[in-house]
């Protein structure tokens, strides 16, 4: 592992705006120290919740919250990649050229950054609850099927 010596940012004002949950905000700040130059990781969900003590399920949580808030982006299992502007680099020049490079919608001091983790949580809040409803529907539906089966069951005898 290489000591990173340059960032971009101090982003840690910031990341108080967002009201992370604990968990995020120490899978964020594990991730982030065990990361290569330039913010990738190589780490799956069960060592980060070793290193964290922390339940896969909770893990996950925690990694969903760092996506939403565009924080950490999942590449592909087991491979993240941190925001540019909070990845290490080993030069001043790579961490400049690693946030020019990147979508200004996904740079922390844009202005509208703390408002649009808000709106992708609460998106993200009402996807869950649909999904909630279809799994109750198709649950009521099933029932329904089952108790209309053994209605036109007769007993012989």
């Amino acid at each position: 592992m290489t000591t990173l010596k340059w960032a971009a940012t101090n982003a840690d004002s910031l990341l108080s705006d967002l009201d992370l949950p604990p968990a995020a905000y120490r899978a964020l700040l594990k991730i982030r120290g065990r990361s290569e130059p330039g913010g990738r990781i190589a780490m799956d969900q069960a060592t980060l919740g070793k290193l964290l003590n922390l339940s896969r399920p909770s893990v996950n949580a925690a990694l969903r919250e760092l996506e939403l808030a565009k924080l950490v982006k999942k590449v592909r299992n087991g491979v993240y990649q941190i925001n540019p502007m909070l990845a290490g680099y080993t030069s001043p020049e790579d961490a400049e050229n690693a946030v020019r490079a990147m979508p200004k919608a996904d740079r922390l001091d844009n202005k509208n950054y703390v408002a649009s983790y808000h709106k992708a949580v609460a998106a993200y809040q009402d996807q869950l609850a649909e999904q909630r409803k279809k799994r109750a529907a198709l649950a009521t539906a099933k029932k329904a099927a089952a108790d209309k089966r053994r209605g036109t069951l007769h007993a012989v005898g």
